[in-house]
């Protein structure tokens, strides 16, 4: 039994859900998001209510039943609050700075790293030390905001590099200098 896939979706006032084609498309105050779904999962609309049938109980079937139930839950979601990840940059002298519509990230290198805006992710600077990727698709918002931490990574030692903002960092002891005794 899919505990997830079972679940009801609830939509909130202000969004239309359309499946036509194979396709949900969900349209909010926000924006619009569509997604691709397998013939072998049904989506019903009932008056402001999503729920999801399967075919038949076999693995990859039930898999596909949380997967589309979840998707879609997403979407609502993306279209009326939205996503929001924060990452923080811990070094000596890094820091970053929006311009235009590009984020310039000194981070140590020897030459400033530049993130352009993609569509759909808006990129903001609230201080030197913080980048905010906030957009309506959670795939898009949780990919930039990856792209960006794997510019400089986060390192066990001292700490350095760019995290996300609820990440801990598990630190470990430096070499211990001893006696060759």
């Amino acid at each position: 039994m899919s505990r997830i896939g079972n679940a009801v979706i609830t939509i909130p006032a202000g969004v239309t859900v359309e499946i036509a084609n194979n396709v949900i498309t969900v349209k909010g105050p926000k924006g619009t998001l569509s997604q691709v779904y397998d013939p072998i999962i049904t989506p019903v609309v009932e008056e402001n209510t999503i729920k999801f049938t399967r075919a038949n109980d076999e693995g990859p079937t039930k898999a596909k039943h949380g997967l589309y139930r979840a998707l879609t839950a997403n979407m609502v979601k993306g279209v009326t609050e939205g996503f929001k990840k924060v990452l923080i940059v811990n070094g000596v002298g890094w820091k970053v700075a929006k311009q235009g519509n590009k984020v310039v990230l000194n981070v140590g290198f020897s030459h400033p790293v530049e993130v352009v805006e993609e569509a759909g992710i808006a990129l903001d600077c609230p201080s030197q030390t913080e980048i905010s990727v906030s957009g309506i698709d959670k795939e898009k918002v949780g990919q930039c905001a990856a792209m960006i931490r794997g510019i400089r990574e986060p390192e066990p030692y001292h700490g350095y590099g760019i995290r996300y903002s609820d990440e801990v960092i598990e630190r470990k002891v430096g070499k211990a200098a001893g006696s060759k005794g």
